[in-house]
């Protein structure tokens, strides 16, 4: 059963995904806060129309009771660090005494699944985390169910594949010389576009079921270097050479990507949120970017 409306969203961290659900919904009537880490990003976003707290993540927001008193639904994509969700470290409380919330989604990562050889997995599936940020997203995301079972917080979990969309995709990485077609045999990635990610927020907002997960991903993962080769096609340029991924410069955190290889199933968000994705596979995803830069550039 669909409920209201949202009237506000506070968003702690005002990120890429969280910029995507403000464009989206403050057109709509939907008020819009969120957290910056320093004072530029609140003048920048103050001038978007944002209400903008800071919370760096070192001390709590100033004032929780003014910030979130008339919030009915919170958006979390602040990462954790070493020492645990931020969020949670300085207002696990406060959040415990919020009785006017209807939605709460925590962004996590498929990351929490680990290694499974190229396998499948669904929510079902036990988390394995192979590093420490994998380790550190499995941590908050139990902390926060924790408040959905002990004070009926209606907490969902959205664990997000690898985002890609405007400004953040292949097609920018090859125009801008940094992509790299490392080929490491049998490996895939999941991935969504961002806008996908908002389309399945906004449907679970609408049919709330707390304490749910879901998967955040597209139709097909699919090896990395094919994406680079067909990002290439569309601009009509030679895919970079294939790089062993032995012999490849990748940085500690992009290395660790690859050790794991997973395929990630997204029927949940269909069957229960009834989503349909905009864009299924990378292939249409990145049919439309290029699309949307050219209309942009005219």
């Amino acid at each position: 059963m669909k409920t209201a409306p949202i009237g506000k969203l506070f968003c702690f961290g005002f990120g890429y995904c969280a910029q995507e659900m403000a464009r989206r919904l403050n057109p709509r009537g939907v008020r819009i806060a969120g957290t910056c880490r320093n004072p530029s990003g609140w003048t920048r976003l103050s001038l978007r129309g944002i209400e903008m707290h800071l919370f760096d993540g070192m001390r709590p927001l100033e004032d929780f009771g003014a910030a979130l008193g008339d919030a009915d639904a919170i958006l979390v994509s602040i990462p954790p660090g070493p020492e645990g969700d931020p969020v949670l470290a300085f207002h696990d409380l406060d959040l415990r005494r919020c009785r006017n919330l209807r939605w709460v989604g925590y962004l996590s990562t498929t990351g929490v699944y680990g290694d499974r050889a190229g396998g499948w997995v669904d929510e079902t599936a036990d988390l394995q985390p192979a590093g420490e940020r994998g380790a550190r997203r499995a941590q908050a995301e139990a902390g926060w169910l924790a408040l959905w079972r002990e004070a009926g917080l209606p907490v969902h979990v959205f664990r997000l594949a690898g985002i890609y969309g405007p400004g953040q995709n292949q097609l920018v990485s090859i125009l801008s010389g940094r992509a790299q077609r490392v080929v490491k045999p049998g490996q895939v990635f999941s991935r969504i576009h961002v806008s996908d990610i908002a389309a399945v927020l906004e449907a679970s907002m609408a049919r709330p079921n707390p304490g749910a997960i879901y998967n955040v991903c597209d139709d097909e993962p699919a090896p990395p270097q094919d994406v680079i080769a067909h990002a290439a096609r569309l601009l009509g340029r030679e895919p970079p050479p294939e790089i062993p991924f032995e012999q490849a410069e990748l940085s500690p955190m992009g290395r660790s990507f690859y050790a794991e290889n997973k395929r990630v199933s997204n029927r949940r968000i269909k069957d229960e949120l009834g989503v349909r994705l905009l864009y299924p596979t990378y292939r249409e995803g990145l049919a439309a970017l290029l699309a949307y830069e050219r209309e942009s550039a005219r």
